[in-house]
């Protein structure tokens, strides 16, 4: 009788562990059912050096794509790392599919098309003597030619820009491609405000986890640290370290580029930057309206007018909202200098585009 029972509520049994294997292969490591591909979206990585690379990686983890598609210059190249990349997918946990696109002037970026979100990492890094100009000239010729092409196929996406230097082709993107300013945002206080958190943690030897940083301001020699917003444990930073150690802080964070690049001798940061663009599209993709430093364009915000520059906005599916928030007047004097400063490089790159045209 009771083998009767049993062979009854069999196929109830073998249903139930077909469920359960079925919910656990449509949802991966990070909680999210990948089931669903409709409210996924479609992200463009221009350049698959290591930047781009590592970005197009952390993406995939995250699994909130349905496609990844990443392009370069190089024949094969980005075919071959978005295959090596898609071979990953059993081991991480992801649905997403990444696909590799040769680019060449005006052909390729098709595949492109009806992206979410676009991040560009092309360019080329600054090389020993090479002047600034040389690298604006030859970085607004690569990065006009990106932002044509890409706006073709994707007119409804959000640019994020992480080429250097920063503050002129955020603006030079805008510039191309017409779009709102919101919809086009530079990536730098991401990136600072984290190192300048790993420096604090290990200066005072806390868990990282429990810092608070802000950097405002350019990516650079104007970047601005906003001290009266550091805190560690809920406490400011100005509590714990005094104003020698803090200033050691500020410009080790400042400098944190150029340190890595003297010890990689070739090449230079990709971890953390790819992280920082990763952390800007997942807000964006998941309309999270996450408070992040940004350059974003400001209109009166801080006292400033028309240029793009380091300050806190509301990432979402509708871009960057500018939050202006309270600073000491020391930080608000420096970052209006800093402001000037980008303000002059922007104009400058204005010249350049003239030149260009004539």
């Amino acid at each position: 009788m009771k083998l009767i029972v049993y062979l009854s509520l069999l196929p109830l049994i073998l249903c139930s562990i077909s469920n359960i294997r079925k919910n656990n292969y449509l949802s991966n490591d990070n909680g999210h059912d990948i089931s669903n591909t409709s409210n996924r979206g479609k992200v463009s990585i221009i350049g698959a050096g290591f930047y781009g690379t590592q970005t197009a990686f952390r993406l995939a983890q995250y699994d909130i794509f349905h496609t990844i598609v990443l392009t370069d210059i190089i024949d094969g190249r980005s075919e071959g790392i978005a295959l090596d990349l898609n071979h990953c997918s059993s081991l991480e946990g992801f649905n997403t599919n990444i696909i590799g696109i040769t680019t060449e002037n005006d052909k390729g970026y098709e595949k492109t098309a009806d992206s979410d979100i676009i991040i560009i990492t092309a360019g080329i890094p600054r090389k020993p003597g090479m002047s600034r100009s040389d690298l604006i000239n030859i970085n607004t010729k690569i990065i006009t030619n990106v932002v044509t092409n890409i706006i073709k196929y994707s007119p409804n996406a959000i640019i994020i820009v992480v080429s250097n230097p920063l503050d002129e082709m955020t603006a030079l993107t805008q510039i191309v491609s017409k779009f709102p300013h919101n919809r086009v945002i530079g990536q730098a206080g991401v990136l600072d405000s984290s190192r300048m958190s790993y420096f604090v943690s290990k200066k005072l030897n806390v868990p990282v986890s429990k810092v608070v940083s802000l950097t405002l301001g350019s990516h650079g020699e104007t970047m601005v640290p906003i001290i009266s917003k550091c805190k560690v444990n809920g406490l400011p930073l100005r509590d714990l370290l005094n104003e020698m150690d803090i200033e050691e802080i500020c410009n080790r964070t400042r400098d944190g580029g150029t340190e890595i690049v003297s010890l990689l001798k070739t090449g230079s940061a990709y971890f953390c930057p790819a992280s920082a663009a990763c952390k800007m599209a997942k807000a964006i993709m998941l309309d999270t309206k996450e408070i992040l430093p940004c350059h974003t364009w400001v209109s009166g915000q801080y006292g400033l007018e028309g240029l793009y520059i380091g300050v806190e906005a509301e990432i979402s599916r509708q871009g960057a909202t500018v939050i202006e928030s309270s600073l000491s007047s020391l930080e608000l004097k420096h970052l209006k200098s800093s402001a000037e400063i980008i303000k002059s490089k922007q104009k400058s790159l204005l010249d350049i585009l003239s030149l260009n045209n004539t």
